[in-house]
């Protein structure tokens, strides 16, 4: 895993398909955040929705977009 110092668009696209991916794949919330660490990211709940970060540093990585409800 690399810290993203710069903000880097096409990186940022590909960690929030990863996350998007994994929280698909996920039966709970609990699940998807447990995967998500193992590959280096956590989820921020905020008033703005949920950010992505990097672990251990907590640098923002982007913002998700918001669930779809089925």
């Amino acid at each position: 895993m690399s810290i993203m110092y710069n903000k880097d668009p096409f990186i940022t696209a590909q960690v929030i398909d990863l996350v998007l991916r994994e929280r698909d794949c996920s039966l709970s919330a609990r699940e998807w955040k447990h995967r998500l660490a193992g590959y280096g990211y956590a989820i921020k709940d905020t008033d703005h929705g949920q950010v992505v970060e990097t672990l251990p540093h907590h640098v923002e990585v982007g913002v998700l977009p918001a669930q779809a409800s089925a």
